[in-house]
């Protein structure tokens, strides 16, 4: 069954790389919606190699390469070209500086034990943050916000989550999610989906996602604390 997991995580660079190839097309929407499929495909990974108990070190290698696509780079080259289209060296840097903190989040966690990690990450997952910037990106093309605005908007929230990723800082892991929600996990996804279905109808798919992925960041850090006091 491992050809399964491995299956999801090629689907998922298929995603990041299909991302790459809609923003370079203008395609600002879609690219970011790629992005977020690919967040949902390497979630499914995970769980079907535990359940399945196939996982391997190529797949957990396999697995950091192609984040570093699908939440480094095409997040990175989304951003970049929605925004500002063309030269900008601070927004230039910025970018690197969150690729640079995406591979060393990666390269770090490959070399923790499953131990270390049994209910949480060290770090905001690149899965979150490359969601964070795709929602951003969905959330500005239906809201009237001012370029200079987003400009600055955008540059503070790439600083702050290529800090996050490289923090010591936990956060839940799917597992982590399990134990949290108990058996309101399988309701608590169902009504999500429900009203993604309603939120897409109403253009509003963007803000409900970025929603969901602020709430992580901002509150899973205090559900891990109060896990690990149990």
């Amino acid at each position: 069954m491992s050809q399964l997991a491995n299956l999801l995580t090629t689907l998922s660079l298929f995603c990041g790389f299909y991302s790459v190839l809609l923003s370079l097309s203008g395609q600002f929407t879609f690219s970011a919606y790629a992005i977020i499929l690919s967040v949902v495909l390497d979630g499914f990974d995970g769980q079907v190699a535990r359940k399945t108990q196939a996982s391997s070190e190529f797949g957990k290698e396999l697995d950091s390469l192609v984040d570093v696509v699908s939440f480094g780079i095409a997040p990175v080259l989304l951003g970049y070209i929605f925004i500002y289209r063309k030269f900008y060296f601070l927004a230039i840097t910025v970018l690197f500086i969150y690729l640079l903190c995406a591979v060393i989040r990666l390269a770090r966690y490959n070399i923790v034990t499953k131990a270390c990690q049994d209910n949480c990450f060290n770090g905001l997952p690149t899965t979150v943050s490359g969601g964070i910037l795709a929602s951003f990106v969905l959330v500005c093309r239906y809201k009237e916000i001012s370029a200079q605005s987003v400009n600055a908007s955008f540059i503070l929230l790439v600083l702050i989550l290529a800090c996050l990723m490289v923090s010591r800082i936990r956060y839940l892991n799917l597992d982590g999610l399990k134990k949290a929600l108990g058996n309101m996990l399988k309701p608590v996804i169902l009504a999500l989906f429900f009203i993604f279905i309603l939120a897409l109808y109403f253009n509003k798919a963007g803000i409900l996602l970025f929603s969901i992925f602020l709430i992580y960041l901002i509150f899973s850090p205090f559900v891990v604390k109060r896990l690990n006091n149990v």
